[in-house]
């Protein structure tokens, strides 16, 4: 691709922009007073520019537009003394050049009014109402895109510069003009569909500073319409840069043919390396004297990988033994484990701790706040109730009666709970936490007497 063909695209790529600017002007300067296709607090502006050009004020309607009050205080514009009274709010001025002020009046002179739509039940609404588009979302999109294919651009413009070097014979010239015809195509191609696109349908402006609606919003506006234009011209780019690709390769090829030979030798290389096999032709050298029911063996080397993983697992023997046995700088299975266990437990002691749950049979106490033994009754007809029904005894013992098997101080409860004992009583730290093993022993040492199962144990002074 040749300079002038990129400045073509420039051009007309920047024709277009500014071409379709006129719905994007008029939406930022003109839209709070004026309606396209109706008066509203400002005159219908269709027609307005020959109006004043018939009158013979046409230089006079861009002073009108940019500064109204001056213009009426001067006395000179019959059209603008005409109009002055259309309404009581005053025209306020405009920041705009008169090719701005073109863009606007002929997007208003060509407007035509989008399609109703009706549904059943529905009243008539119009495609004229939309959202407000996502303008810095867009501008980041437009700034990937736009990157995007300036470096696609560079791409064809360097591939371009390789094909050309390779140009060294009759063959190669026909083949590149032939290339520059296509390419030149898709250029022309994507220029057209660039400057055919229609104005009300594509138009990037820059946001009105008078205008408080579009406060906040990005140095460029620009719309899907505009977004959707540039992955067409990229995707076209991107045709453009594939197809040189592919030409480059066949040149390439032409001139350094590829060596098919000696990639085959290459894999015969790998083979030998993997798998260290004799070809069939070449068995006949490697045939063992044995023979067996007419069978004859092959000596065939053993696999290359195979030995070398042999090799490796002797020298990592070596080294566990001299490691672990000789040297003691590491520790063996059981000792990692002991470790393991101990760092799990101080694990465990330490979220006890924060958890505030760090209760056992040497800082464990008797409570007696109801909440607490409401909740010990709940875990005790869950866990307990099984074998000492409501407290009374049946496969367990009594535990309301002041005969005891083990004692009927809260840590001896507690510790009975927690951890079991060998008369069939179950232990409850896998089940319970400590606060909960807290709550029951607590409950249990708070039970009135109930008659039930003969007494077992020693008796103990009730407390």
């Amino acid at each position: 691709m040749k300079v002038y063909q990129l400045l073509i695209i420039a051009v007309l790529f920047l024709q277009t922009t500014v071409y379709s600017q006129g719905e994007a002007l008029f939406k930022s300067k003109c839209n709070t007073c004026h309606a396209v296709d109706k008066n509203s607090t400002g005159p219908w502006l269709k027609g307005v520019k020959a109006k004043w050009s018939d009158a013979g004020e046409k230089t006079l309607l861009y002073e009108w537009v940019r500064n109204s009050n001056s213009l009426i205080a001067g006395g000179k514009s019959q059209m603008a003394l005409a109009i002055k009274d259309f309404s009581g709010s005053e025209m306020p001025p405009q920041q705009a050049s008169d090719d701005e002020i073109d863009q606007i009046l002929d997007y208003v002179d060509n407007y035509v009014p989008p399609v109703k739509s009706t549904e059943t039940g529905a009243t008539e609404t119009t495609a004229e109402v939309e959202l407000i588009p996502d303008y810095k979302g867009n501008l980041t999109i437009f700034y990937a895109l736009g990157t995007l294919m300036i470096i696609l651009l560079l791409a064809i413009v360097l591939m371009s510069s390789s094909v050309l070097s390779f140009v060294k014979s009759d063959v190669f010239k026909k083949k590149l003009r032939d290339q520059e015809n296509l390419t030149r195509l898709l250029i022309l191609l994507i220029s057209i569909g660039a400057a055919f696109i229609p104005g009300h349908a594509y138009g990037m402006s820059t946001p009105d500073p008078a205008n408080p609606e579009q406060a906040g919003l990005p140095w460029l506006l620009i719309k899907k319409t505009d977004i959707y234009m540039l992955i067409g011209i990229d995707f076209a780019l991107l045709l453009v840069v594939l197809y040189l690709r592919g030409l480059f390769n066949n040149f390439y090829y032409m001139v350094y043919p590829r060596k098919v030979k000696l990639a085959k030798q290459s894999k015969k290389r790998a083979v030998k390396i993997l798998v260290d096999s004799v070809p069939i032709e070449e068995e006949n050298n490697i045939l063992m004297d044995h023979e067996y029911d007419g069978i004859r063996e092959l000596d065939n080397n053993l696999p290359p990988w195979w030995v070398w993983g042999f090799y490796a697992s002797i020298v990592f023997a070596f080294i566990y033994i001299f490691n672990y046995h000789l040297f003691n700088t590491g520790d063996l299975q059981t000792e990692e484990y002991n470790k393991s266990m101990a760092r799990a437990q101080k694990e465990i002691d330490a979220y006890l701790k924060e958890a505030a749950m760090n209760v056992d049979e040497s800082n464990v106490t008797l409570l007696s706040e109801q909440s607490a033994l409401a909740t010990g009754k709940q875990l005790f007809e869950t866990n307990c109730s099984a074998c000492h029904k409501d407290g009374s005894g049946d496969i367990g013992p009594n535990l309301t009666d002041n005969f005891w098997l083990y004692g009927n101080d809260i840590q001896t409860v507690f510790g009975t709970i927690k951890n079991g004992t060998t008369n069939g009583m179950p232990e409850h730290a896998s089940k319970l936490n400590p606060v909960q093993l807290q709550q029951v022993a607590s409950f249990v040492l708070n039970l009135k007497y109930k008659p039930g199962k003969e007494p077992q144990g020693k008796e103990f002074p009730k407390k």
